[in-house]
């Protein structure tokens, strides 16, 4: 069965720019991700989020090679020698500080589904599936929800499925959780005794009124909510020199693994409009392989 493509990605292809801004929006969600992250010891980020990544990078360059940060995917930024079980060991020895999430929907609850919209044995679209997102979600202290689109199609009331639940009764023990979702229009805070987001400031460009239209939850805010705040020049320096050269290198790598693996598989990639000549659907046990190779050409491919 075919179904629709929806978008996961957290890179911003054709986002609209204003020509009077002198950064461009994913400088400004990597710097406000970069103060989300604070004063950590070791930040990791998964295979195909490109901006978070910048951010914990930026936060390492400033503190002198402090966080540790772990980039799944990446030979050059990332310690671990056995993927995924070393990540999640680590997480449950409370070594890992900072995490993020996406899903194809988030609700006011800090809910996440990553498993699919509609009924479950019959989807009206299918994501990749939640992989360790609801184990990570309970024992990483300080998790940042990421989505680049901010419509209520993806920031619903309640969710279709919950891969991880943002919250948890008094009686579990949990000591990790969510504590923001930041957008392509805002930045939301969470209140986890509330089970509840409160919008703490909005994006330069966008309006509060525009974010109460687009946004599918219920949020409480302030009568006068900030702007957020602009990356400094040294910021865009730090982000466009360092963190580019260290961020384009890790990225080449992951590239050319994932397209040796593609090929050795003759695996084509799903696409939306620009890919050229047609483009199959990928099956669904390769979509997060396939991710980081069609991630950096801008196509809007179903991912985590």
């Amino acid at each position: 069965m075919d179904l629709p493509l929806i978008s996961i990605g957290t890179c911003m292809p054709n986002a609209p720019r204003d020509p009077l801004q002198s950064f461009r929006d994913e400088e400004l969600l990597a710097d406000v991700i970069a103060r989300l992250i604070g004063d950590a010891r070791h930040v990791a980020i998964g295979a195909s989020s490109p901006i978070p990544a910048a951010a914990a990078l930026l936060v390492r360059e400033r503190g002198g090679g402090r966080p540790y940060v772990s980039l799944l995917g990446s030979r050059r930024q990332n310690f671990f020698t056995d993927g995924g079980r070393e990540l999640f060991d680590c997480a449950g020895q409370g070594r890992i500080d900072v995490f993020f999430l996406s899903g194809g929907q988030i609700d006011g609850e800090g809910n996440i589904n990553l498993v699919g919209i509609g009924d479950y044995a019959r989807p009206v679209v299918r994501f990749p599936g939640s992989f360790g997102s609801s184990y990570l979600y309970y024992v990483v202290p300080k998790v940042i929800l990421f989505r680049l689109e901010h419509s209520p199609r993806t920031l619903v009331e309640k969710v279709d499925f919950v891969s991880a639940p943002g919250t948890s009764a008094s009686n579990i023990y949990r000591p990790g959780g969510p504590v923001a979702l930041i957008t392509s229009r805002c930045l939301f805070a969470f209140d986890r005794a509330r089970r509840r987001f409160e919008l703490a400031s909005v994006h330069p460009g966008h309006t509060v009124a525009e974010i109460i239209e687009t946004t599918g939850f219920d949020f409480d805010h302030s009568p006068q909510v900030p702007v957020t705040r602009a990356p400094t020049a040294e910021t865009l320096r730090t982000l466009r020199s360092i963190v580019a050269r260290s961020s384009s290198r890790s990225i080449r790598g992951s590239q050319r693994r994932c397209s040796a693996l593609l090929r050795s598989l003759n695996v084509r990639i799903p696409c939306r409009s620009n890919l050229g000549r047609g483009g199959g659907l990928v099956p669904h046990r390769l979509v997060s392989v396939s991710l980081l190779d069609a991630r950096f050409r801008g196509h809007d491919i179903v991912g985590r």
